[in-house]
């Protein structure tokens, strides 16, 4: 048998599931919101107060084969190095560029 879909179908059922659904799509957008405070409750943001963690940084010594470049006060390679100053500062590329 044909049908014709261009037919309108208009049932009870279909308005019933529509409305079964919006309630269940509520309900599952509440239990989101929870998992989505959870989460955030463990992340930290940048900035947050640190005061009571001990920073430890190893400190390595500039070596011979480096560097402080005048313009960005990073200490950088001699292979980075692009040209020295007249008054004889160091320049790195990326500050040349």
């Amino acid at each position: 048998m044909a049908q014709d879909y261009d037919s309108p179908r208009n049932k009870d059922e279909d308005e019933e599931s529509l409305q079964a659904l919006g309630k269940n799509s509520q309900n599952s957008a509440a239990d989101m919101d929870d998992d989505e405070n959870a989460i955030a409750e463990d992340y930290e943001l940048p900035g947050a107060d640190l005061s009571n963690e001990d920073a430890s940084v190893t400190v390595i010594p500039m070596q011979g084969d480096e560097f402080i470049c005048s313009q960005c006060f990073l200490v950088k390679h001699r292979s980075q190095l692009a040209y020295t100053t007249d008054d004889g500062q160091p320049v790195c590329k990326e500050c040349a560029a």
